[in-house]
This record gives structure tokens, sequence and C-alpha cells, in this order.
């Protein structure tokens, strides 16, 4: 496993979310972080995506996170389990997911070729889960060999994980993250630099990484987009491959994807019977096309806009020699009789001769306003666009001058876009190709309805997609947040901690208290919240506990704390556990401390059980009088009073002990109840319902509630071996 690091977002023995105690960091990306931690309730191990503070807020990130939340409906073994999007409560966002104990593919690649009967039958198992999510309509698009995990080490066992999201931007890492495409060069199809993804895409990556996997070594592609561009289009080298898993690598990598196996069913399909499988088709040698160099790259993800017909680089190339000297021949006349040389560099004659300017693909621009500064950086298709974005922002954008394939008219759309947001607090414009899309918010109703006006019918221009301009109050009222608290409330009421008479401005924290039977409740709170309070700070200081402590939460008389404390032992060793955190097999002790000036009426202790029983600790029916005075037996000061013992000390006393099974994890409560006389008329039996347990309690409050002392309580918590 990763060594901790002290930056890390968690460290081993941290509780989140006051569920998962994290035992060891997994790894690490460039976006994420994923951890395996041990649920508190269950002991289930999980693993937790945690996203880093910096991508937090990003929507594209925060999309993608979603996108493999998805992937939770798929039902197969060869799909690694995922739960739901969580947030903590100083707002770090993970996803949570099963813990799968093996190597990667990874790691396995580190180690040496593997067996080409081993990667048959890798293929086989990661083939079927691709098909159960391909049905629906969900595509991996990052498939590498740090995706695919060996269940203890087994081929058979395979495991697909982390989909739908890249783990880093660094091109020298190998990885894309934009608005269409996230993926690794190295095992990424062609089609996907031109942020176009299919079912296809994935196959192509699976015959990539089995071909790496054969060889011991990651494909050699180059350490920029534009070498990964100029090589991506050729088949991938699998001399020396035996059959049949070089046909197989061979028609599962085909450049392109009309020509490859169109389906992992496909893919299965041939794996039953490989013997008939064909090689891959080959172009016939009279009906190739010879393309130019300079154009061997990816067709533009958008297509060009009606209007004047734009003649690509890779059309120009292929028209007869001849035919371009005469067409280069002309235009240098014209440019020598007309003195036009001022229009070629004014970009004139681009429809014909082509841009000056190198191809990007996909064509890309993100242009943002955040704590009063605008950003820009992506691609201009004129100097004359450029010089404007950098005005607007204030001369600090970063653009590169590019062709691509863009709209005419896509410069002043950019423009026509982003000059009406000044009214804005916040704004972002994401686009690639003609696609874009805004998003901003503002604490002015006025400008919200005159931008949303603006932009009903779309982006400006040529520009494909929407805008969504939101309205945030200045103020937040908190009788806006009551009836969030009220529908959340399933243990006792919630309720805001020293609410502001003027409401929550835009820096403020908005604090709440109380308890919830459960961590989906605590989720659900958080994100409500998230909702309506909009970036405001959100502090959730509620206990989570369960359905069974709720219920007896709900009966218990309101009385004070009166210092009575419960420590714990370990029975087997007689060692302090002040974590109060006990295993599977463990034998738990528990003790009573009486402080000094409790010197009379009546002690009563209970465990309330996660599983929904309560059991009497004292008193019970081998130690039925629990007056303090005997308790104390004479002795003054704090006095220590045994109420669960180690399993030889019980043999040889009578008293209760018990060991930790299975069949209960999770969180109880032991509570101590001080009164002034017995609690209740007669023996509780040793073991009953919570349900039972309340009435009795509320049946005595009723007449009795004065009697009551005081109150105090501590959580033990029962969990699997770690």
């Amino acid at each position: 496993m990763t060594e901790s690091r002290p930056g890390d977002i968690f460290q081993p023995g941290d509780l989140v979310n006051n569920t998962y105690r994290v035992e060891a960091i997994l790894g690490r990306g460039g976006t994420s972080d994923v951890y395996k931690a041990r649920s508190e309730i269950s002991g289930r191990l999980v693993a937790l995506k945690m996203l880093k503070s910096e991508f937090s807020g990003n929507e594209d990130y925060l999309t993608l996170l979603t996108r493999e939340e998805e992937i939770r409906e798929i039902r197969h073994e060869a799909v690694v389990r995922y739960s739901e999007n969580h947030r903590t409560e100083d707002g770090h966002v993970y996803l949570l997911m099963d813990y799968v104990e093996g190597p990667g593919l990874d790691r396995k690649l580190k180690q040496g070729p593997m067996a080409p009967e081993d990667l048959m039958v890798v293929c086989r198992r990661v083939a079927g889960g691709l098909m159960a999510a391909h049905a629906r309509g969900i595509v991996h698009r990052d498939l590498s060999p740090d995706n695919i995990i060996l269940r203890d080490g087994d081929p058979a066992q395979a495991v697909i994980i982390d989909f739908g999201i890249a783990k880093d931007t660094n091109p020298g890492a190998q990885t894309i993250v934009g608005n269409e495409f996230a993926g690794k060069y190295a095992y990424a199809a062609p089609e996907q630099l031109s942020g176009k993804t299919d079912a296809r895409s994935d196959v192509y990556s699976l015959g990539a990484l089995l071909l790496a996997n054969f060889r011991g070594a990651a494909p050699k592609l180059g350490n920029s987009p534009m070498e990964v561009l100029q090589r991506k289009g050729d088949p991938l080298d699998t001399d020396g491959v035996p059959e049949p898993l070089k046909t197989l690598i061979d028609r599962m990598t085909t450049p392109d994807p009309e020509r490859r196996m169109q389906s992992a069913a496909e893919v299965l399909a041939f794996l039953d019977a490989p013997e008939i499988g064909a090689p891959a088709p080959t172009d016939d040698e009279d009906e190739a096309t010879v393309i130019a160099p300079l154009a061997q790259r990816p067709a533009p993800a958008t297509s060009a806009p009606q209007g004047r017909p734009k003649t690509s680089r890779a059309a120009v190339a292929s028209e007869p020699r001849k035919s371009r000297g005469g067409l280069i021949a002309a235009l240098l006349a014209l440019v020598l009789i007309g003195g036009g040389a001022g229009g070629y560099f004014a970009g004139l004659f681009d429809a014909l001769l082509g841009s000056r300017y190198p191809l990007a693909d996909p064509y890309t621009l993100v242009a943002q306003k955040a704590d009063g500064a605008v950003q820009v950086v992506g691609n201009a298709p004129s100097p004359k666009i450029r010089d404007a974005l950098n005005d607007l922002a204030g001369g600090a954008a970063d653009l590169t001058l590019a062709s691509g394939g863009i709209a005419e008219s896509w410069g002043a759309d950019v423009l026509a876009t982003l000059r009406p947001l000044d009214g804005l607090e916040d704004w972002r414009l994401s686009i690639s190709g003609n696609r874009g899309k805004l998003t901003g918010s503002t604490t002015d109703p006025s400008v919200q309805e005159r931008l949303s006006a603006l932009f009903e019918g779309g982006l400006p221009g040529a520009l494909e997609g929407n805008a969504e301009i939101a309205y945030r109050e200045l103020f937040l009222p908190a009788e806006a947040l009551r009836p969030i608290l009220a529908a959340q409330a399933d243990c006792g009421a919630l309720e805001l901690l020293a609410p502001p008479a003027t409401g929550y401005g835009p820096g403020a924290a908005v604090t709440v208290t109380g308890r919830v039977a459960g961590t989906a409740t605590r989720v659900a709170l958080f994100d409500a919240l998230r909702a309506r309070a909009g970036e405001r700070k959100l502090v959730l200081d509620v206990e989570v506990l369960n359905p069974t402590l709720c219920l007896i939460e709900s009966h218990l008389p309101h009385a004070p704390t009166d210092g009575i404390g419960v420590s714990y032992h370990v029975g087997e060793t007689g060692a302090p556990n002040p974590s109060g955190r006990f295993f599977v097999g463990e034998n738990p002790v528990i003790d009573v401390t009486l402080p000094a000036d409790v010197t009379d009426g009546f002690l009563t202790v209970s465990i309330l059980d996660v599983s929904g029983n309560v059991f009497h600790l004292l008193p019970n029916i081998n130690r039925q009088d629990n007056a303090v005075k005997t308790l104390r037996d004479g002795a003054t000061g704090p006095v220590s009073v045994r109420v669960a013992f180690g399993i030889d000390e019980a043999a040889k006393t009578g008293g209760l002990a018990f060991k930790v099974d299975d069949s209960t994890l999770g969180k109880s409560k032991v509570m101590v109840i001080h009164s002034s006389a017995p609690l209740f008329d007669g023996m509780r039996p040793t073991s009953e319902s919570a349900l039972g347990y309340a009435e009795a309690l509320q049946a005595h409050a009723q007449g009795n509630d004065s009697a009551i002392l005081s109150l105090d309580s501590r959580l033990l918590v029962t969990a699997a071996k770690p």
C-alpha cells in the first residue's frame, strides 16, 4: 500500500462522516486519492475515492465523479459495487465503493509479461463487465491496467474500477481531462482524442492493455499531445503475440472504429470460438487514400457550420500536385499584381491554403470569473480575438492561436457571450469546438432576470449550448432552513445554533446540532442544506446514532448529567480501552465510576444494543441490590463499580460477561440512570426489546419523573477484526 503523507486529506485512524475509519491510503492521483476504510457500524471494508480540495468546487470534475456514481446500478461480478457520493462537513466530496483486495494489472505490468492464457481469461471477465455497463449506456472511457484489479490475484476474478473520471490533468502523466474526453493516451482509442467516445472505445482500450500486459511494458506514444495525435492512427504492433490472442488484439484495436470489433459481446463471441475468428480486415491496395503527413490527425469533433465551405488541410493535401501548383501560382500572381500580401497575412486565403496556425483538436476555451478576477485559457482563432479576450482578462489571458473545426463567427460569438456578464459575481464559460456551457450567479435579481432573458434561446450565434444564471440571496433567513431540518429529523429535533437575526451572509457558517438515526440521514441533510445555503459554510455538529438508540432517546427523561463515568477494559488482558471500540471475539469489561458526592439513591445501568435489544447490567437477577450505599460498601470518595466482567472473573463471582459476536456490530450505548428511588416496580428481564424498555421508561416518567436525578451515557462500538 502507499505510505501516508502529512499533506493527505485523511490519515489512518481518522473517522470520516462519523462512520468510516480510515485504515490506509491505497493510491494518489492528480484529482483524487483513494483510501481503505472500515465502517464503524457494519465493519465492512470500503474504498473512499476522495476528490482533492482544489477540485471539490469544479463542475467538470464533480460531473465526472457523478458519472462514475451512476455505475452503481450495474450488477455484475466484474464491476466494482458503488454506493453514492457523499460530502464531509468541511466540504470534501468522496465516492463510496466496495474494497477489492488484490493486485491491479498495473502492478502485474511492472512485474513483467503475463501468460497469454491468463490474459484471455482476464479479457473474458472484463468484456462481460463492459457488456453489462454498455447495456445501460455507460462507457468507462478510461480503461487501463490500473483500473482492473485481480481479486485475490485470480485472473478469473478481475474487477473493473474507476468508471468515468480521469486521474491526472498533466499530459506528462498521459491523461487528458476535458468536456468530452477523459482517458490515458497510451490506452485511449484514436477517436477519443477528438472527443468521440462509445462502447467501441472501451473495446480498443481493453485490447491495448492486454497487449501491454503481454509485453510487460506500456505502449510508448510520446510525451506530448502532438506526438500522440501523429501516432494514434497506426495499428498497434502485435508481432510475436501468439494466436489467438494476436488476432483478438488486432481486431479490438483497429484504429478505425467502423472496422473494429463493435461491442464487448463480439469480443465474447470470439473468445467462445477463436478458431473461426478472421484476422482484422485490411484496405484494398487500389482503394487506399494517400494523405499528406500534415493532415494525419483526427478530424475535428465539431463539424463545420453552414455557410462558406471550409477546406481542410487533408483535402488540400490530397489534391494532385499539378493542380495545387497551379493554384499557388495563380494566388502568387494575385499577391504580386494586386498587392495582396496583406490579405494573406490577414488570413483571407485560409479557406484555400489552410490556416497558418497549428490545428487544435479539441478546440477549447475556458473563461471564468472567481474572487473578482477573470481568467481565460485556451485557443483563439485570430490575433484580434486573442487580444479582445486578453483585454477581458486584464492582460493575463493564456491563449494559443490555433485553427480547428469551429464556426467562422466563433470568436465574435464568444465575445458576445462574455461581454454582458459584468453584473455577475462569478461565472464560468467552458467551450469545446462549437459547444459551450455558461454558468453564473448573482445576488441582484434584476441581473439574473436580464441575463436569463438574454440567453433564453441558448448561446449566441453558432455556439451550441445553454446558460444557467442563478440568483443567490445575499442574506439567507434562518426560517428558510428550518423546514429542511424538520423534514430530515429522524432522531429528535435538529436545531440551528445561534442563527443571526439578519440572516446568514455569504461568508457566514450555518451550524446544525442534534442527532440523526444514521449516516444516510446526515448526508441527505447536508445535501439539502447545501442546495439551499449555496456556498455558505455548513457545520453539522450532529451525532449519528442508529434507529434503536433514537427510539430510546425519544423516551428518555430529561435529566442533567452527574459526572458518573463509564470506562472500558479488555477482558483478556485487563488493559484499558479508552476508545470504547471492541472487535469480534473480544470480551468488554465495563466499570461505572461514582463521583464522591453521589452517596445515596439507586443506580440503573443498561446497554442499548444496535440490534434493537436492551441488556440490563444493574440491577439483574444475579445482582438485585442497586442501592448506591450497597455499591459503595462503606467507601468514600470516587468509587469504581464493575457492571460487566471478564469471562474468568464472572465464572467466580456470578457477574454478567459477554463477548462480541458478528451479529450485532455497530454502535451501542451504555446508559447510567441515577434515581432517588428504584426506577421500576420489580425486576426487569436481563434482556428485552428496546420498544418494551422505552414504553416502561415513558410509563415511569408520567408520575415519577422528578425521581430521576441524572442520566450519563457513553458509546460502545463493536466491529469486525481489521
